[in-house]
Order: structure tokens, then C-alpha cells, then sequence
């Protein structure tokens, strides 16, 4: 029976006014009540950006209507979740009277509607006109007949809660630059722990990336780490801790700084992996982060590794496919009440084989199973498999429509062994 619903038609039909905008907040569609709420037709509004179709009253010095569905639909496209607005004024051009606005007060909500990739397709603008409802009620004249003290009654509670709508508003914004300045300096403390890597032996045969979340949300968690043990021995590592903001950026420092320092002194993986455990039960937060540790020896033309709760690293063998690094996985750090032994494996590689770490934000997407990231994370890689180092990075990030960030940070390390 669901598949027989004309959703075209339900659509025109609803009686909510509805505005469809594209990701680059172009009017894509609109149902009938929306162009009666307006006096606009289809061919008025459709294919024209929102504010060209709906700019601010230049007659009024404080109207903030453009700037206040701006931001709530930018929100919306950097969180991918609904964002309900407070009650706006926002008057609208009367048709056929050029330069002539018309007083309106909306309350509109905001709707991504998300790709199976988790991005968004479109969003969806509702909007209720409550200007009838506002003039009935913004004052009373000042002679004739006195109203009933019941009407006052409501009127002042009508006020006051629009007064504290319009003052939660403020808030929230005032809430969102805080915790945008926070994420902002997390951000500038991540990037200057993560410097490019000094590698006086193999400086030109790795590339490393970091992307911070797109949204406001995990992020500065994941590092990377590239260190030169000898000429002919070099070690890689990702991790990624729990949590986001600047705690957690101070205790990637932490770890990061620490795991460095392990598998300088140690050499081996498991070893390294198995101090930095250790030190992550002093710190807190620390608990629960994930971590792959490698060590690439050029002689011996092997790699041995150590992963602590994270996706494998990916060797690829150009024109023979890839392998995972997963024999040797154990649970993330602090989640053995007891300290037991970290297990180590293996493997040899070829000259021009190239080794591929990275955190979950690479592969990991909303509603499938990691196998089917990992999966998606060797099919392009294998396409890369010939490029130079940085276009590897860059290639992989591009394919898996994470050039300009993903929900999570993501960390990477390409290099070619």
C-alpha cells in the first residue's frame, strides 16, 4: 500500500508551508500553502537563491530576518540536524509593488534530508505565519472601550514569552560562538602537536593529513605520529581518543607525546603499546583510545605492528592488491582491569609496497557496518596504488568525499615503504 503514495502529491497537498532548498540554499521546491502564505507563484520562487527571492527590508534598520535563517540553515548544514528557530520578524516583498515590503512574523524550522553517505541532499524550511497572531497582540489602542483584565492577562503572558524566545535565541547564539571559539582553539592546539613530521631519512616517501570534524562535535581526538628510529628503521602510528574539544586535544598531546617517546626507547610495538596503556591509566580521559603502532624496517624489509582497539593499516602491493595489518588486534587502553602482554605480528613487504594508516573517521558512515567502510577504504586504494605519496593521501581523501572534513576527525598516513 506505502508504495502506491503519490508523495508528489501529498507534498503539494500538505498544509504547512514548505520550502525545499538545495545545499547551496537554492529553492529546489514549494507546496501550495507556502505560495499562498507568500502571494508567490512556482515560477517566482523556483531555481533563485532563498535571500534573493527574500531579502532583508531595507526600510527597516533592524532587520535581522537574513541573517538570523542564514545562520540556522548554515547550522543545518554543517551539524545535519533540525535547528527550530525562535519566532523572526521577517517581511517579505509585495508583488508587483517594487521596493514595498510587507510586515511578517514566521516560526520556521529547518530539516536536512541526508544521502545514504550521511551528507545533505536538501533542506526542508517550514514555516507557520503567526503575523495575525502578533499584530492582535502587540498593543492596545490608546482610547476607546478598556479591555478585560482576563485579555490583559493573555497579553502580557503572549509578551513575555516572546521576550524569552527571542532572549533564548541569543543565548543559543551566544552558547554556539563560545563553543565555536573552543573548537577553534582545539583546532590551532591540534595542529601545532601534529606538525609534519622531521624526517631526515624518509621525508619524501610520506604523507600525512589531518582533518578536523566538520561539525562542532569530536574533534581533536586523533593524531598521527612518524618518527625516524635509524636510517633504516621507521615507525608510523594513528590513534584516536574518546571525547572531543580541548580535553581531549590536551590528552591526544598526552598519549601522543608518550607512545613517541615508548616507541623510541623500546622499538617494539607491542612494547610501546603496551607503556602507553600503562601512563593512560594516570590520565584521565584517557581510557578507551585506540591506537596502531608500526614499525618498518628496511633491511629486514619487514613490518611489525601492534593495534590497540583500532581498524588495521592497509598494505598495498602495487598491481597484487592490498592486506590488512590484523593480526595482531587487542582492546583499546584501560579496557583489561589487569595488565596483560600486547600481541605483535609480522609481515614482509616489497620495495614501492605502500602503507596505509588512518582513524575511523576515514571509514566509518551512519547506518553500515565498518567491514563496508573497510571495504570502500581498499577498493580505492588499490586504484592508487601507483601514485606518488601526497597524491595517494589526497586521492583517497577526494573518493571517500572527505576532502573538506567528515563528521569525525580523520587522521592519515601514506607512505611508501
Amino acid at each position: 500500500m506505502a508504495s502506491r503514495i503519490d508523495h508528489e502529491a501529498l507534498f503539494i497537498a500538505t498544509p504547512s508551508p514548505y520550502l525545499v532548498l538545495g545545499p547551496d540554499l537554492v529553492i529546489i521546491d514549494v507546496n501550495r500553502a507556502y505560495l499562498d502564505a507568500t502571494g508567490r507563484t512556482r515560477e517566482d520562487l523556483l531555481g533563485r537563491h532563498v535571500f534573493s527571492a527574500f531579502p532583508d527590508n531595507p526600510a527597516d534598520p533592524g532587520a535581522d530576518g537574513v541573517q538570523n535563517l542564514n545562520a540556522s540553515l548554515r547550522r543545518v548544514l554543517t551539524s545535519r540536524k533540525q535547528d527550530t528557530m525562535a519566532l523572526q520578524k521577517y517581511d517579505i516583498p509585495v508583488m508587483g509593488q517594487p521596493g514595498v515590503f510587507e510586515e511578517r512574523w514566521w516560526s520556521p524550522v529547518n530539516t536536512p534530508v541526508l544521502d545514504r553517505d550521511g551528507q545533505v541532499l536538501y533542506i526542508i524550511h517550514r514555516v507557520e505565519d503567526l503575523t495575525a497572531f502578533v499584530k492582535a497582540h502587540q498593543a492596545t489602542a490608546p482610547s476607546g472601550p478598556p479591555v478585560n483584565r482576563h485579555l490583559k492577562e493573555t497579553e502580557a503572558l503572549e509578551a513575555e514569552l516572546y521576550v524569552r524566545a527571542r532572549e533564548l535565541q541569543r543565548l543559543n547564539e551566544e552558547l554556539r560562538q563560545a563553543h565555536t571559539r573552543e573548537r577553534e582553539v582545539a583546532v590551532t592546539l591540534q595542529e601545532a602537536m601534529l606538525h609534519a613530521p622531521d624526517l631526515a631519512h624518509h621525508a619524501h616517501d610520506v604523507a600525512v593529513r589531518y582533518l578536523p570534524a566538520t561539525g562542532s562535535l569530536n574533534v581533536c581526538g586523533d593524531w598521527y605520529d612518524v618518527v625516524d628510529i635509524s636510517p633504516d628503521c621507521l615507525a608510523l602510528a594513528v590513534g584516536d581518543v574518546i571525547g572531543h574539544g580541548l580535553q581531549a586535544a590536551a590528552v591526544m598531546g598526552m598519549l601522543r607525546s608518550a607512545l613517541s617517546a615508548a616507541v623510541r626507547a623500546l622499538e617494539r610495538p607491542a612494547q610501546a603499546l603496551e607503556v602507553l596503556g600503562l601512563y593512560a591509566r594516570s590520565v584521565e580521559g584517557a581510557l578507551g583510545t585506540t591506537a596502531a603502532q608500526t614499525l618498518v624496517d628496511s633491511r629486514s624489509l619487514l613490518i611489525t605492528y601492534s593495534i590497540a582497539g583500532h581498524p588495521p593499516p592497509v598494505l598495498v602491493h602495487p598491481g597484487h592488491g592490498c592486506l590488512l595489518l590484523d593480526g595482531a588486534t587487542d582492546p583499546p587502553l584501560g579496557a583489561r582491569p589487569q595488565h596483560v602482554p600486547r600481541p605483535q605480528a609480522s609481515l614482509s613487504y616489497r620495495p614501492g609496497d605502500t602503507l596505509v594508516l588512518y582513524t575511523d573517521g576515514l571509514i566509518e558512515r551512519r547506518g553500515e557496518d565498518i567491514d563496508t567502510g573497510l571495504r570502500r577504504l581498499t577498493d580505492v586504494i588499490v586504484e592508487c596504488d601507483r601514485l606518488d605519496t601526497e597524491d595517494f593521501a589526497d586521492t583517497i581523501l577526494e573518493r571517500l568525499d572527505v576532502a573538506g572534513g567528515g563528521r569525525d576527525d580523520i587522521a592519515l598516513v601514506v607512505a611508501r615503504l
